[in-house]
């Protein structure tokens, strides 16, 4: 009898979820993860436990419009066979919205080319309940024009270390390059817009909260500049509320 012969087939997903009632992304022990409910579905359809890789891990509470992930499988449905069955078995807060197979070479996370993230601010005296939990809610009102003057400091390629919480290997490198950084209000929502190459572990909260004191005159702009040129300055850094951000897209 000759050696097995490995039937699987890559598949590529484009994932949205409200994150507000799960615990990030990445799998943990009480399997309340994007990543949990994704491998438990595909677990039930295959009939074995597979590893859905993902393009990032995105914390509690922080939303994806366009998350990518990939996962080998080894049964046989067409894209549209395997939306269904998948968004059948997912909770409404979590929905495929496209899948495709792809060659064995694409990696979710190591393909990817950078990420697009959105952070959503309130500037009124009255939050509406549909924007509980997809908007920061700042009653008091924000310097615009200073608030885009401090977001041009981040373009460019950084040492992003005083932006970043501790986490990860600590011989992995803290140096990112932003391409751009959208400042827009429609009415009362302000969205900042950031489109990098990659992104730390809770970088853009740090920045949004740097932004933020900026536009509220509790912190000057060149301290955002001395973060960024002398990463390992210790001083108080405040991280943007979680349930505001959303992961637009991975591009690759």
């Amino acid at each position: 009898m000759g050696p097995a012969i490995d039937m699987s087939r890559r598949l590529k997903l484009i994932v949205a979820y409200d994150g507000a009632p799960f615990a990030g992304w990445q799998s943990q022990p009480h399997r309340n993860t994007i990543q949990d409910y994704l491998e438990r579905a595909f677990e039930r359809v295959i009939g074995r436990p597979v590893r859905v890789h993902g393009a990032g891990r995105t914390d509690a509470g922080v939303h994806a419009l366009a998350q990518c992930a990939h996962v080998d499988v080894n049964k046989a449905l067409a894209p549209a066979r395997w939306m269904e069955a998948l968004n059948a078995l997912l909770p409404p807060a979590i929905r495929v919205l496209r899948c495709r197979y792809v060659s064995t070479d694409f990696h979710a996370r190591l393909s990817a080319k950078g990420k697009v993230y959105r952070y959503r601010i309130w500037c009124a005296s009255v939050l509406p309940p549909f924007e509980y939990r997809r908007a920061w809610h700042i009653a008091r009102p924000l310097n615009l024009k200073l608030l885009k003057t401090a977001a041009k400091q981040f373009v460019g390629t950084h040492d992003f270390a005083g932006f970043a919480a501790n986490r990860g290997k600590a011989e992995e490198s803290t140096i990112r390059t932003i391409y751009s950084v959208r400042v827009r209000q429609n009415g009362p929502c302000l969205t900042i817009e950031f489109d990098g190459d990659g992104f730390l572990y809770k970088m853009v909260r740090l920045m949004v909260g740097a932004l933020v004191k900026c536009a509220l005159h509790k912190m000057h702009i060149k301290e955002i500049s001395a973060r960024l040129g002398s990463p390992q300055t210790h001083s108080a850094r405040f991280a943007a509320r979680a349930e505001a951000l959303f992961l637009v897209r991975v591009r690759y």
